[in-house]
């Protein structure tokens, strides 16, 4: 998670719109590049247990190629020119041609950059931050090097199609187009280009009312010729408009009006590449370890036939009932970090095997969970009835799809779930082991002798805050709820709210959602109380001894956890766009607020202090005093954490915004003047790393695992054999699927003032 040097500066007449690009918008050519290892995990599976992760990663990839569509107008354009180019030529071959037609050494190494982080990202935006990244090279150079290559003396007609549909947006950086967002704030391709944030509330408001999920849904607005709006709400789905069977979906299919808008729900979104999935999933159930998996795969299957999320989530409930599997996987729209409006979920897919010495560790804090919940800052009635025990297993990922991979989970994400059945975490190990390694030299903004503790500790503490985030973080705290019948999950009379003293006014009506209600700071807020949930309860000795810490070392451990976390909150303002007063980063955000409220605690606990790198540049230094952790830390985290967990129970969302966003403000007021350190933590900020993962390859009955090495060059050729047998048919329906909504990204001309 470190951010140093800057990359190279843009090449001369690269940017289309504006000027020379900064380096926030490339990616640089020394980025750092890792092979995720699961050779041995994959090596200890039974040939039946490598088929079934076989078919489930054959899934997770067809499907997180829905992703390009989630993400730009172009990204499926910029998707396709790339893979035909390095099918018809390997990035060696193709580097002898791109040297003849006249580009230097490094301008070919920046666009193979370019092109491993299109395909880490599932696009042209970054999945960490949302930002534009744009090829560091001259667009003419470029085009040379495309228009020449053997793809376009193959298929000349196509290619140079994708490169006029893409090219100029591939360079661009007018500003509208810096940054995911939504209406005049950034690029969404979740939402019509005419959406604004009222129409993506209205939407809400008319999928609560109709008991729809907004997870799998894009929304498309028209406008006829009296101005007046017209709704599309379409679902994901391999089924469209064709009669079906009758199922729980098709009562839903229809014209609606609400609140004096027309409204219509339709289905069939993403339709070839979720037949892709489907089939994959067909294949994975002959080989399932056991009934909860072929239940959850046959509701997957219906949930991504028909559309449904209530099928996806009676699959998540066999999920959760599958205990402690050998290959473990989740698959569907799950994360809704870069929906702008915070409800719709991103494709995802994951399988991996368990680290069962890892996992150990896991299921001994687990044990103590029960225990460890009567620990965190608020009264009982605030917590669930009774702590449904999940599992909790350290894995190694053969496979992870969509737009990046993160270090752990718990999921599923429906609130009901969650309350009621349950959920599981887990640890994603050999991600750890690569993405978080840091070097002495790349450490910014640290004192010299804090780095080589920070370095020995850092790994060690990052396991102990993930396992407490995610078990105890995400899984803990209760939402008071009102159901359709008008019941009560608490009691009105007896519970008191501990902030103000009085009865409970406010909580959950059917319906409604923690992400709906909280909507654009939902995600941010939870991963907040995650994070501040890890710092309070790493400070338990019992803690620190499940993981094999005690004296001396477990304090090296709590202080390395709270550092990590305070010199975050300083690179997290890599993430805060000025000119928007926006945050692109529901995590990095989350670590911004804690360390404003450690700042605020006084008495030298935190301190940032600018200085003069050795560079003579601009730099900053971020101190903890670790004598005062205990003391002066934990009371301040202590109150921040119950007003977090109050407000989220009573569903108060005007006071968890004025709680929240005024922590998330960023000015450039003394002392830290965070406005001005921003642009130190710009100039000395590291690209996060790119992540080069495996193929399972079937030959005969036989399950081949093919491994790539950690480069650039390395990262292409693993998505050039991702799909061996249909490539070109892949590339064809997404550029068919991307033409055919088109007209929604087009400029405002077609909407009247006041709706564009």
């Amino acid at each position: 998670m470190g951010e140093p040097e800057a990359g190279s500066e843009f090449a001369n007449g690269a940017a289309t719109a504006g000027p020379m690009a900064d380096t926030q918008y490339i990616l640089p050519n020394d980025i750092g590049v890792s092979s995720l290892d699961c050779r041995e995990a994959f090596r200890l599976l039974s040939p039946t247990e490598r088929l079934y992760a076989h078919h489930l990663s054959r899934a997770a990839w067809y499907g997180g190629l829905a992703v390009l569509l989630q993400t730009s107008p172009e990204a499926p354009y910029i998707y396709a020119l790339l893979s035909r180019l390095f099918r018809a030529q390997d990035p060696d071959q193709l580097r002898q041609h791109a040297l003849a037609e006249g580009l230097t050494e490094e301008e070919y190494q920046a666009f193979l950059v370019y092109a491993a982080g299109v395909y880490s990202n599932m696009g042209n935006y970054k999945s960490f931050g949302d930002t534009k990244f744009v090829p560091n090279l001259p667009k003419e150079k470029l085009e040379q090097v495309i228009l020449g290559s053997e793809a376009a003396q193959q298929h000349p007609e196509e290619v140079r199609g994708l490169w006029q549909t893409c090219g100029e947006l591939m360079f661009s950086l007018e500003p509208r187009l810096r940054h995911l967002g939504l209406g005049k704030e950034g690029i969404t391709t979740y939402f019509s280009r005419n959406c604004t944030m009222e129409d993506a509330k209205l939407a809400q408001d008319f999928l609560d009312s109709q008991n729809l999920s907004a997870y799998n849904t894009r929304l498309f607005k028209e406008v006829d010729g009296e101005g007046k709006p017209h709704y599309e709400v379409r679902l994901a789905s391999v089924l469209g408009s064709e009669p079906s069977l009758d199922s729980e979906m098709t009562s839903k299919l229809k014209s609606y009006e609400f609140r004096g808008s027309p409204f219509q729900v339709t289905r069939g979104d993403y339709a070839p590449i979720l037949q892709k999935v489907v089939e994959q999933l067909e294949k994975a159930k002959v080989y399932a370890a056991n009934s909860h998996q072929g239940q959850m795969l046959a509701q997957y299957i219906e949930s991504f036939t028909q559309g449904s999320i209530e099928a996806h989530k009676r699959g998540s409930r066999f999920w959760i009932q599958d205990k402690g599997p050998i290959v473990e996987s989740y698959i569907g729209f799950i994360e809704s970090y870069r929906d702008p409006f915070g409800s719709r979920g991103e494709f995802e897919g994951f399988v991996a095997v368990v680290n069962k010495a890892m996992s150990a560790k896991f299921e001994r804090l687990v044990a103590s969970a029960e225990q460890l919940l009567k620990e965190l800052p608020w009264p009982p009635a605030f917590e669930k009835d009774k702590f449904l025990t999940p599992d909790f297993t350290s894995l190694d990922v053969l496979t992870f799809a969509g737009s990046g991979i993160p270090a752990g989970i718990n999921i599923p994400n429906y609130d009901d779930l969650r309350q009621t059945e349950g959920f599981k975490n887990v640890s994603l190990g050999n991600v750890l082991a690569v993405a978080y390694a840091t070097q002495r030299e790349k450490l910014t903004f640290l004192e010299e002798d804090d780095k080589d503790l920070y370095i020995l500790w850092k790994g060690p503490s990052f396991d102990v805050q993930v396992g407490l985030h995610e078990l105890l973080g995400h899984g803990s705290g209760k939402l008071f709820v009102q159901d359709e019948k008008g019941a009560f999950n608490f009691d009105q009379e007896t519970v008191i709210n501990p902030e103000t003293g009085e009865q409970i006014q406010s909580w959950y009506r059917s319906g409604e959602t923690w992400d709906s209600k909280f909507s654009t700071i939902a995600s941010s807020y939870e991963e907040c109380r995650a994070e501040s949930v890890g710092l309070y309860l790493c400070l338990h000795p019992e803690v620190l001894e499940i993981f094999g810490f005690e004296g001396a070392d477990a304090e090296d451990v709590i202080y390395v956890n709270w550092l990590n976390m305070v010199r975050a909150g300083l690179l997290a303002l890599e993430f805060y766009t000025p000119e928007a007063s926006n945050w692109r980063q529901a995590h990095m955000q989350a670590r911004f607020v804690i360390l404003r409220v450690l700042l605020e605690a006084g008495e030298g606990l935190v301190t940032i202090t600018p200085t003069t790198g050795s560079d003579g540049r601009p730099d900053a230094r971020v101190r903890l005093d670790r004598s005062k952790i205990r003391s002066v830390g934990k009371p301040a985290l202590e109150r921040f954490l119950r007003r977090l967990q109050v407000l989220k129970s009573t569903g108060d969302v005007a006071g968890g915004r004025a709680l929240y966003e005024g922590y998330a403000a960023v000015t450039d007021a003394p002392p830290e003047c965070f406005l001005t350190l921003r642009d130190t933590v710009l100039l000395r900020k590291e690209s996060r790393k790119l992540i080069v993962q495996p193929n399972t390859r079937l030959e005969d009955s036989d399950v081949q695992l093919l491994e790539y090495e950690a480069s650039a060059a390395g990262l292409i050729r693993s998505f050039s054999e991702r799909f061996p047998e249909d490539g070109p048919e892949l590339e064809e329906i997404l550029t068919q699927l991307a033409t055919a909504d088109a007209r929604f990204w087009k400029g405002p001309s077609e909407a009247p003032s006041g709706q564009a």
